[in-house]
C-alpha cells in the first residue's frame, strides 16, 4: 500500500554512509528529506545529490535533514561520494541509505516495476519532526528534481505551521497568505491584528 500525507512515517534500522541509524531516532527534532535514486554511478542522481549537498545551509537553515537511499552497498555509496564531490564542486556529508535488499525501498513504495524491479524511482518524502509524512513528489527516473521547488514546499509547509495559514499557488516566502475557511473573521481579526483582505467569504488573504 502507497503512503499517503499524514501517515507515520516507517522507521527503519539501516546502514548507510555516515554509520548505521534507526531512522526516526535519526530525525529527532528535526525536519527529513528523504529522497531515492534508481542508482550509484548514473547521471541525474550524480546532480542530484550534488545539489543536495550544495544546499546544505539552505536545509540546515530549515531546521531539515537531508538523507537520500538507492539500492546499493555502502562502499559502492562512498566511492560514488568522491565522484559526486569531484564533479559537483561539493562536499557531500549527509547520508545515504545502503539498501540493497529493497527493504527499506519497498517500505516507501520506491520500487515501481514498470520502472525497474530492483531501482528506486525518484522519490521526495518530507517528514516533520513528529515523523508524520508532510509530502510525496514522484519523479520518473529520467527527471531531476527541482530543487527550488522542494525548498518552496518546506517553507509553504512550515509557514503554514507557524501561523495556520494556506498558501497560494506559486506561493514563496514574502508572499500573502491564505486564512483558511475554517477560521471564523473574529477569529482572524485576533490571529491576523494587521488585517487582511476578503476577496470572497471563502478566499481571504493577508500578509504575515
Amino acid at each position: 500500500m502507497s503512503l499517503r500525507i499524514g501517515d507515520t512515517a516507517p522507521n527503519f534500522d539501516a546502514d548507510t554512509t555516515t554509520g548505521p541509524i534507526n531512522f526516526h531516532d535519526w530525525i529527532g527534532d528535526d525536519w527529513a528529506f528523504f529522497f531515492s535514486h534508481p542508482a550509484d554511478f548514473t547521471p541525474v542522481c550524480t546532480t542530484e545529490m550534488g545539489r543536495t549537498s550544495q544546499l546544505a545551509e539552505q536545509f540546515a537553515s530549515r531546521g531539515v535533514k537531508p538523507i537520500g537511499l538507492s539500492t546499493d552497498t555502502v562502499a559502492e555509496h562512498v566511492k560514488w561520494i568522491d565522484e559526486v564531490n569531484d564533479t559537483q564542486n561539493t562536499n557531500l556529508v549527509f547520508p545515504i541509505v545502503a539498501d540493497a535488499t529493497l527493504t527499506v525501498a519497498k517500505a516507501y513504495d520506491m520500487i515501481h516495476p514498470s520502472e525497474s524491479e530492483t531501482a528506486a524511482v525518484r522519490s521526495v518524502f518530507i517528514i516533520d519532526p513528529n515523523k508524520e509524512i508532510r509530502l510525496t513528489m514522484t519523479y520518473p527516473m529520467s527527471v531531476g528534481r527541482n530543487f527550488d521547488e522542494i525548498l518552496r514546499v518546506i517553507d509553504a509547509l512550515q509557514t503554514g505551521d507557524k501561523y495556520k495559514i494556506a498558501t497560494p499557488a506559486d506561493w514563496t516566502p514574502g508572499d500573502d497568505v491564505i486564512i483558511p475557511p475554517s477560521v471564523s473573521d473574529a477569529d482572524a481579526k485576533t490571529a491576523f491584528p494587521q488585517g487582511f483582505e476578503t476577496l470572497r467569504p471563502y478566499l481571504r488573504t493577508v500578509k504575515i
